[in-house]
């Protein structure tokens, strides 16, 4: 499912129009990356909870050139299910 399709799914559900359905996700998804690029968890009980992990520097290998190389820290965003989403996921 795209974005396109999932804003007529929010409209449908919610009895909203399309452009009212675009602007609330469109917020949903800002209100995330503003909170998770502070360093915030975001937890929506039933659904999950978006939070960022740091990731430590370390080796790897080039699979074409089978050299080593090094990987830079970084810090990722993970997203951990709620109980209400793994039980509709079977």
């Amino acid at each position: 499912m795209n974005k396109t399709v999932f804003i007529g799914e929010v409209a449908k559900n919610a009895g909203l129009s399309k452009v009212d359905a675009r602007k609330t996700v469109d917020a949903f998804i800002k209100t995330v990356e503003g909170a998770v690029a502070k360093g915030e968890k975001v937890s929506l009980l039933g659904f999950g909870s978006f939070s960022v992990v740091k990731k430590a520097a370390r080796r790897g290998v080039n699979p074409k050139t089978k050299k080593p190389i090094n990987i830079a820290a970084r810090s990722v965003v993970k997203f951990k299910p709620g109980a209400g989403l793994a039980k509709v996921v079977k």
